[in-house]
């Protein structure tokens, strides 16, 4: 037998596994890395995070992926060798930062890359009707085996998909396995690149999450920054808590199809970009709009998205909101949410056994690795679904 499928037999025996979980998400900040010892299984889950990194994306990096990120036109030979050299940059990351923490890569049993997004394609972004759901991972699994020696498990969405769902969120898998409460609601919002929750009800079974992408979360903010103040993205929300709200730029964005599409729905930086909010300035005439204002209007958008969801699901009582990605830390952006919700709903930002704001994510995919090689439930129904390819070493 191949050593390392008897490895991963045997793991499923271990009272403890330690996976690494890696999260590269739609801001292209760079790679997070979570080392996470994890035991059981499914509500039963319990998971440490002992060590926690964020890789930071040189220029250089960024450029390349941005030469491919929510394109609907590239080049096929520069993507095509992009897609190894993503994996092999992520190795190099995990590596390091191994070495760096005095790791032995024997002691690790498996690694959980979600990959580089590129490009998100539910049914609702494209108008090809002999095809469905799509989205578009790079940095191929097998170059991180080979190049870690530890084995791997990546591409997970493309499972998700081919259950029958969107490729997205996934979020719901993890949020149920270590944040499930008897006594109370609770509801993980993520404000990453693209803002999205899970409502888990109180004595919830896992059969009945609700999970969704709401709207934008940080990266029309970062990409309007990026470009017109030189900064990768407004600290607190400084520039935004300075502006005045434009109204009719308000509107417009609320206006939009997605926001009134009824839930589970997935969206990405193919909708919500730059382009979006130049081209609505410029339909509206407010292409002198200045940038403070923008940005006070951008952040009353995402922050209106997110309340306007939570208040769909009708629960105003007994629930926990936990606050996860950059936009936990978005003073600004949190003060208003806090403002447009009801006075007794509980917000706080993420921190659980070493599980933090920017940690959460990258954990999430330490579970789902977990799950696919622990749960042995093979019920479709979403909440038990496993995903993920496994790639070996050498």
């Amino acid at each position: 037998m191949n050593p390392y499928i008897d490895k991963l037999y045997n793991l499923a025996t271990k009272s403890e596994r330690i996976i690494i979980g890696l999260m590269s998400g739609t801001s292209l900040d760079g790679l997070d890395i979570a080392v996470c010892k994890i035991s059981g299984h499914g509500r039963d889950t319990y998971c440490e995070v002992s060590h926690f990194a964020t890789i930071a994306y040189d220029k250089a990096t960024k450029s390349k992926i941005l030469n491919v990120f929510a394109k609907e036109q590239v080049d096929l030979k520069y993507l095509t060798l992009l897609n190894p050299w993503i994996g092999e940059l992520h190795a190099k990351c995990i590596n390091e930062q191994l070495q760096s923490w005095n790791i032995d890569s024997k002691d690790i049993d498996l690694i959980a890359s979600h990959g580089q997004t590129i490009y998100h394609c539910p049914n609702s972004f494209h108008e090809y009707h002999d095809f469905n759901n799509a989205t578009l991972q790079i940095g191929d699994g097998d170059h991180i085996a080979v190049n870690t020696g530890i084995i791997t498990l990546s591409d997970f969405r493309q499972k998700h998909i081919a259950a029958g769902y969107e490729g997205a969120p996934l979020a719901q898998y993890g949020d149920y396995c270590l944040f499930a409460h008897e006594k109370r609601h609770t509801l993980l919002l993520n404000i990453g690149g693209i803002a999205n929750f899970t409502l888990i009800k109180k004595s919830s079974l896992g059969n009945d999450l609700i999970c969704s992408d709401i709207g934008p979360g940080n990266t029309i903010m970062d990409q309007y920054v990026r470009k017109h103040l030189n900064l990768e993205y407004d600290e607190d929300g400084r520039f935004a808590a300075s502006g005045r709200v434009s109204e009719p730029l308000l509107q417009a964005l609320l206006e939009l199809d997605f926001v009134s599409q009824p839930m589970p729905k997935t969206t990405g930086p193919e909708l919500f970009n730059l382009s979006l909010i130049e081209s609505t300035l410029d339909a509206l005439g407010l292409g002198q709009l200045a940038h403070q204002d923008v940005l006070a209007t951008l952040n009353k958008f995402t922050a209106l998205c997110i309340v306007k969801h939570i208040e769909i699901l009708g629960i105003d009582s007994e629930l926990d909101i936990l606050v996860s990605g950059g936009g936990a830390y978005n003073a600004f952006l949190i003060t208003s949410i806090r403002n447009l919700l009801v006075s007794d709903i509980n917000i706080t930002i993420v921190d659980q056994n070493g599980i933090c704001a920017e940690s959460k994510e990258a954990v999430l995919f330490a579970i789902l690795a977990n799950e696919a090689v622990m749960n042995g439930d093979r019920n479709t129904d979403s909440s038990s679904l496993t995903m993920g390819k496994i790639s070996l070493p050498l």
